[in-house]
């Protein structure tokens, strides 16, 4: 079937393609507004259509084990947890220092692990710093992206060790480095090999209009290694996309379609 993708917005294109919508159809459907889209997904009976089914299209897309807080530490249950979302892509969380022993031990049994793209993101809190380059060092190469917090990078020479593994994260308004362009330059000037992650809700919580993620992407767009989704709470906590920051987001996520989606929070109710 050929399918209208230039002028079938995505989250229409995507449930269409599921319910095997006829092309004669969903042409007819192809200028339809976003307004009514909650109505005919329910004349198809599959469930509600949003924004967010739109950006949850997007292939390849996973997970962040961060998300599963009650299994911190325990690998092989988290790689379930992971799997029952995706089986492509993943990002093994280690946020403190203690959790990456267990992560390099697991890691090192040689576990059949599914995925097509495999990240680990490094500890951002309780660890050493030359301690924590000596253990990412040592992560299998299937291991293809190493995530920073570029706020807690004291001596930067340290982490070139990583070379084209490193992947520097945009930060959110909580933290005194790493948001910007221009506190982001240093680093990926200090970092050549460093690819770039870049967090959606993280350049929003900074600047709601959008304009610093398409400026993140103007100057990093080249060095993009995977994007963060989730939206985020009043307190800066990574909380499952919310149908009005779907929306907001779309234009800026259609820049970066052609690297893993990482999810920061569970995705929105219904989707798996």
């Amino acid at each position: 079937m050929s399918l209208p993708g230039n002028s079938l917005h995505p989250g229409l294109l995507a449930v269409a393609q599921r319910a095997g919508l006829t092309k004669r159809l969903m042409d007819r459907w192809s200028s339809a507004r976003p307004s009514n889209f909650d109505a005919m997904a329910a004349t198809l009976d599959i469930g509600p259509l949003d924004e967010a089914t739109g950006l949850l299209s997007h292939h390849p897309i996973g997970v962040s084990t961060g998300i599963f807080a009650g299994d911190r530490g325990r690998w092989p249950r988290l790689v379930d947890d992971a799997c029952g979302i995706s089986s492509y892509v993943v990002e093994l969380s280690a946020l403190s220092g203690g959790e990456l022993p267990g992560l390099l031990s697991y890691l090192g049994s040689g576990p059949a692990l599914p995925f097509r793209y495999l990240s680990v993101h490094a500890p951002a809190k309780n660890f050493d710093e030359r301690v924590a380059v000596d253990q990412l060092c040592e992560l299998p190469l299937a291991v293809r992206s190493v995530v920073l917090h570029p706020d807690v990078i004291v001596d930067v020479a340290l982490w070139k060790r990583l070379k084209t593994r490193a992947v520097i994260e945009n930060m959110d308004d909580r933290k005194k480095g790493g948001r910007t362009v221009d506190e982001l330059k240093p680093i990926f000037k200090a970092l050549p090999e460093a690819g770039f992650c870049f967090d959606v809700a993280h350049a929003w919580s900074l600047d709601p209009t959008m304009e610093l993620a398409h400026s993140l992407l103007d100057q990093f767009r080249a060095s993009l290694r995977q994007v963060h989704l989730s939206s985020l709470d009043s307190a800066g906590h990574h909380i499952p996309l919310r149908r009005e920051d779907a929306q907001l987001f779309t234009d800026v996520l259609s820049r970066c379609t052609d690297v893993p989606w990482i999810l920061e929070a569970m995705p929105p109710a219904g989707w798996v």
